[in-house]
């Protein structure tokens, strides 16, 4: 890992199931608050443009050219911080859970969720490709939700080299402490920090619980926002340590 220090923001803020625009104001909000925090990536959970409305997402499904991915990637440029957001995207069958990918430089892209849990494939195309990305001097692996549950989504990210492991995640407060011991377990098993941001409103039915955290490469958690709180989780990453600090938002 690079000797060079890094913060991502990990991002919990209320959405508004099927408003795209309303969530993409908070999105700009949230963005511009966490680079005036010194960020230098800012993540939010999975289908946070949308909410978490497998029903809806036919409907909601957005092209890659969308304004509202230019938005976010204006955004991106303006505040000089790599954005990390979860959308529905359209593809050539049912639509992708996805994550949008915004870069400092203008570049954008995109990766489509692999893995489901019980009744989204029913809703949703799965994704083929892995995503490994580059913040600062930092090689970051992405995944959404189900992704962090399959063994070999985070072996494939260790063989490639990852320095980070970040899921974007849906989880509820009774579901939380089964799936901290599997990202506790990733960040062991290959010796590699992984961090998780969630929800923390209810969408899509599912009541949500925030604790947006860090675990170090040896599985230790060293970092964890408050529960149902809005606010930024800002983790700082060097050679040395990890450190973080929460800072609450209100509505934002």
């Amino acid at each position: 890992m690079t000797s060079d220090s890094m913060t991502i923001s990990l991002v919990q803020a209320a959405v508004v199931d099927g408003d795209l625009q309303q969530n993409l104001q908070t999105h700009l909000r949230c963005i511009q608050a966490s680079a005036s925090h010194g960020a230098n990536a800012v993540v939010f959970p999975e289908l946070s443009l949308s909410g978490y409305v497998l029903e809806q997402l036919r409907d909601l499904a957005l092209n890659k050219d969308a304004v509202e991915f230019q938005a976010l990637s204006r955004a991106s440029v303006a505040h000089n911080v790599v954005v990390i957001a979860g959308c529905p995207l359209v593809t050539d069958s049912k639509p992708a859970i996805g994550a949008v990918i915004c870069f400092p430089d203008g570049n954008v892209r995109f990766y489509l969720k692999q893995y489901f849990h019980e009744g989204e494939g029913q809703y949703c195309s799965a994704g083929t490709e892995d995503c490994l990305i580059q913040i600062g001097d930092y090689s970051v692996a992405l995944g959404i939700c189900a992704d962090f549950a399959e063994p070999a989504h985070a072996g494939r990210a260790a063989d490639s080299g990852a320095d980070l492991y970040i899921s974007s995640a849906l989880i509820s407060e009774a579901g939380y402490p089964v799936d901290e011991a599997i990202l506790a377990g990733i960040a062991e098993r290959h010796g590699m920090p992984v961090l998780l941001c969630n929800h923390i409103s209810t969408t899509g039915g599912w009541e949500t619980c925030g604790l947006n955290a860090v675990w170090d490469s040896s599985g230790k958690q060293v970092v964890c926002s408050r529960n149902k709180v809005q606010g930024l989780m800002l983790c700082r990453f060097s050679q040395q340590e990890i450190t973080g600090k929460f800072i609450e938002t209100g509505s934002l």
